[in-house]
């Protein structure tokens, strides 16, 4: 069951995530094209700040999470209903101050910021964009929390997908016929609350055992607070460039940032779907065997680090390529540099490899424990940031971002190698290793060839080609080297394989 819902999670996530590219790629060009550079930059900027909202659900969401994989494993709904009680109190209580937060932003966000669009539209635009994730937070939070516990991501996925499909559809639509940025900002509004009510009809037809009445469990939940701390790390790494950048410089230098970012954003939402399709499945396994979780864990490193290394070898190979075509026809500002996508792969590699490592911390609940090390990430990534990006640019808030990371990422790897898997953190620096000098072969070996991409096409056909091509080479190399979690991967494939198998011709007997 583990198995079947971790693969129907990644075959979803990753179905949305392509649905979710090619459409979302056709609208940042629109508004740059009819509106130019600067409202390209102001949409993406109040974007990341309302994203600063989603702190007051990250404590209680990742704390909730946490303490349901042990009674979901077991099935003990009494005590999945009492979590899911204080879940739900909390998320009531803050979605009201999501509500404040949003008004106050949209008053405060015009006065302190220089544009040629009027502060009025920008208020109005700031609250279409941020008013529907509030009441969203507000009554489908909780459940949210219980399918990604339950491995049932899919479902969450499906919903998603959908919505943002009609979304992109009616923005491009909007966009096409050249109609104010306020309406297509109001048509993201209208179908956020059409996703809410299609959480609420599933929830309602599928899980009728839920009682919110039970006495809440707070103290199952009790770590919110220090979940808080790690979230806001978080938080800083995926959004506090902008938010700097828009300060210290202009809208113009954000859209530059924002152009480059987006792709990397798809590589992270990627391989973030691939974590989590597995996540659920390596949660439970940790509170059921933990020498069955050490081999399962080690598989999923293995290989997840190699689809990071594969997928952001490709992305580096091509991003130039494709954003000479993207921004062609924009002249209000220069697109193309050399550095951006060095600097964007060094963080992305440094963000992603060490993404098992933290699923051990945050699977065992070392939330309080670690939080001192969030804090002092956080810290160095402001600090650097402000000051290399008076003197750097658009560089130095990627600079800031890799010196944190740089702390951290190795800090994260040895604590969970030393304080939870009892072993050598040279175990994964190997990995790592191994993948990186893969990477600047392969790299030294492609710039030597004029892959003379002028068309869409020409990205799409290279993209299979090289991907067709790296993604092997890693795993393979990563098999040849790590012999044990290779048979240990292949036996595991092996009786999935065989169980889906039973299953299928016992159904067809039944017929």
């Amino acid at each position: 069951m583990r198995a079947k819902r971790s693969i129907l999670n990644l075959s979803f996530g990753l179905g949305s995530q392509l649905i979710t590219i090619l459409l979302g790629f056709f609208i940042p060009r629109l508004i740059m094209v009819n509106y130019g550079s600067e409202a390209n930059g102001l949409i993406a900027s109040i974007v990341q700040i309302i994203s600063y909202l989603a702190l007051l659900e990250a404590g209680v969401g990742a704390a909730s999470l946490q303490a349901l994989y042990k009674p979901v494993a077991g099935n003990d709904r009494s005590h999945i209903n009492s979590i899911l009680a204080a879940t739900s109190s909390y998320y009531k209580k803050t979605g009201i101050y999501y509500f404040f937060a949003v008004v106050l932003i949209a008053v405060v966000y015009p006065l302190v910021i220089q544009a040629e669009i009027s502060a009025i539209s920008i208020m109005v635009i700031i609250l279409l964009t941020g008013l529907g994730g509030a009441i969203n937070y507000y009554f489908q939070g909780k459940f949210r929390i219980l399918l990604i516990a339950e491995g049932k991501s899919y479902v969450e996925t499906s919903i998603v997908t959908a919505a943002n499909i009609l979304n992109n559809v009616v923005r491009i639509v909007l966009l096409l016929q050249g109609v104010n940025i306020i309406a297509v900002q109001a048509s993201f509004f209208v179908l956020t609350l059409l996703q809410i009510v299609a959480f609420y009809v599933y929830m309602n037809r599928n899980y009728k055992w839920i009682d919110l009445s039970l006495k809440p469990d707070f103290e199952a939940i009790g770590q919110k607070n220090s979940v808080l701390v790690h979230e806001i790390s978080y938080l800083v790494f995926r959004n506090t460039d902008v938010l700097i950048l828009t300060l210290f410089t202009n809208l113009k230098i954000v859209s530059i940032y924002v152009m480059y970012n987006m792709i990397f954003t798809i590589v992270d939402n990627i391989v973030q779907t691939v974590n989590g399709s597995v996540k659920s499945a390596l949660g439970q396994s940790y509170h059921e065997s933990k020498a069955e979780f050490l081999k399962l864990y080690d598989a999923f490193e293995v290989y997840f680090m190699g689809l990071i290394f594969a997928i952001l070898t490709v992305v580096y190979i091509l991003i130039l390529p494709f954003m000479r075509l993207y921004t062609a026809g924009v002249n209000d500002v220069n697109y193309i540099n050399f550095w951006l996508p060095v600097l964007f792969v060094t963080i992305k590699l440094l963000t992603n490899v060490r993404t098992s490592s933290n699923n051990v911390i945050t699977i065992a609940g070392h939330f309080q424990k670690t939080q001192n090390r969030s804090i002092l990430e956080s810290a160095i990534n402001l600090i650097a940031s402000i000051i290399f990006v008076l003197f750097m640019g658009i560089y130095g808030v990627l600079m800031g971002t890799i010196v944190a990371l740089l702390y951290r990422s190795i800090d994260i790897v040895v604590y969970a190698s030393k304080v939870l898997l009892n072993r050598s953190p040279w175990v994964t620096f190997k990995r790592w290793f191994t993948n990186l000098g893969v990477f600047l072969l392969i790299i030294t070996v492609t710039t030597t060839l004029d892959l003379n991409i002028s068309s869409y096409v020409g990205v799409i056909l290279w993209g299979m080609i090289l991907g067709a091509v790296i993604l092997p080479v890693y795993f393979i190399i990563s098999s040849v080297l790590e012999r044990d979690v290779f048979l240990y991967s292949l036996d595991h494939f092996k009786g999935y394989r065989a169980k889906k198998s039973k299953v299928t011709s016992g159904s067809k007997v039944s017929v």
